[in-house]
């Protein structure tokens, strides 16, 4: 099939990809020259797995094409996805969809023949029907249709979660669509995934409940990891005791920092605010926003509590920086709060990240990035293991950190309490 996505960040380039390497002519359209030059020279603009191999091979068989021609683009394809950013207005947590209205104002120009229209972008309840209007102030009702196809793409995982997803969630009423976007997913379909067709709405709305019910989960096992420090527990005995429940499940009840990223902040926050716009006050969601956001100031205490709050002139080292492993994204870490109040009480950090140096710790000059975990971790008073790439899983301390004295605040349990005992390790998890 021919397909125009129209946004090349990490959603829109992502999906470009493989929707390619899955056999159609896709073209990438972004208003971004410089990013457009970057990917045409085989170069990533982010850090996902396997992403830039892909790139290439579909590049080499001419079925991805990088754009900034939107005309062309739009002309030539049959289908058309929207995933430009739809972020947050600080002052009141709604959406701003001014890019999103611009694309669909954009792309209505160049309607000349039947074009369905799929948005990717996360949007905001009925955001839809106002897109059909924009379109149709202008263009033949006839001429167009307007879906919701949501992504549940996780950073590091993106590519697999795109070819083995649970399920494919369509929003239309029109059986002639339905049918030729069953096509074009039949190679995913065929591997098990689940094709469920719903209203345009509710396509819109399950992609917020989806993401607010996963950040539930995390901010509620990180609740109960409070508690168990207190009496003695081990929080990860609690996680698998009611995660073999299968009503409940094991996945994202593991305990550790904030969640981050990209969505989950995001569309928390988004959702209050649709529930506000229809005077329903989303309570639990509320809580679990206000739970995230106490969370780095509370592990930033255990710190504190750790090194007995003499932090002058302490070396520090954070192995991991991102919110995640897998991914260089920085949005929404934990690290970016925790890091900078370290450094007010007088504490030398330094950090080792496998996605490489971050443009977001420049400025300050007591913290300094290191490529290499033992040249991290020399002679380091305290090492907080603050994301879980597979790096960082292995370690021999002792080796590394060449002091005697040296403490580890493991924010993500990868390591075994008694075998540190065992080894004379100063070391303290989450949650036990």
């Amino acid at each position: 099939m021919k397909i125009c996505v129209i946004g090349a960040g990490y959603v829109g380039l992502v999906s470009g990809v493989c929707f390619a390497d899955l056999g159609n002519i896709v073209h990438c359209v972004d208003q971004d020259i410089g990013k457009i030059n970057m990917l045409n020279h085989g170069f990533m603009p982010i850090f996902e797995p396997g992403l830039e191999e892909m790139v290439k091979k579909n590049c080499k068989d001419k079925r991805l094409i990088f754009t900034t021609d939107l005309k062309k683009a739009v002309t030539y394809s049959d289908i058309i996805f929207i995933c430009v950013g739809t972020p947050i207005v600080k002052n009141n947590n709604s959406v701003n969809l001014k890019n999103v209205f611009k694309v669909v104002k954009d792309i209505r120009k160049y309607i000349k023949k039947f074009k369905i229209i799929i948005t990717k972008s996360t949007i905001p309840l009925a955001t839809g029907d106002k897109i059909e209007k924009i379109i149709n102030s202008k263009v033949r009702r006839k001429l167009f249709e307007v879906v919701s196809n949501p992504e549940f793409l996780r950073e590091g995982e993106a590519i697999r979660d795109f070819k083995y997803p649970d399920r494919i969630v369509i929003g239309t009423d029109n059986k002639k669509v339905i049918k030729i976007l069953a096509n074009l997913y039949d190679p995913i379909i065929k591997k098990g995934s689940i094709y469920f067709t719903t209203s345009r709405k509710s396509a819109e709305l399950i992609k917020y409940v989806s993401n607010a019910f996963l950040a539930t989960k995390i901010s509620y096992i990180n609740e109960i990891a409070n508690l168990c420090e207190k009496v003695g527990i081990n929080t990860e005995d609690i996680s698998i005791g009611i995660g073999l429940d299968k009503r409940i499940g094991s996945r994202f009840l593991r305990t550790g920092p904030a969640y981050g990223g990209s969505c989950f902040p995001k569309d928390t926050k988004a959702l209050v605010a649709i529930g506000e716009k229809f005077k329903i006050n989303l309570t639990i969601i509320k809580s679990v926003i206000k739970s995230n956001e106490n969370r780095s100031s509370l592990l930033l205490k255990r710190i504190y509590k750790i090194m007995s709050n003499k932090l002058k002139n302490k070396i520090i080292t954070f192995l991991g920086v991102t919110f995640k492993p897998n991914t260089d994204d920085m949005r929404m870490s934990s690290s970016l709060s925790m890091i900078p109040n370290l450094l007010k009480k007088g504490a030398i950090v330094r950090y080792c990240d496998p996605s490489g140096k971050k443009k977001e710790f420049n400025k300050y000059a007591k913290v300094s990035f290191h490529s290499n975990t033992n040249k991290a971790c020399l002679k380091s008073d305290l090492i907080v293991i603050h994301t879980e790439w597979n790096e960082f899983k292995l370690l021999e301390f002792k080796k590394i950190a060449k002091k005697s004295n040296f403490k580890i605040f493991d924010m993500r349990n990868l390591y075994s309490s008694k075998l540190m005992k065992k080894n004379k390790i100063n070391y303290f998890g989450i949650g036990k």
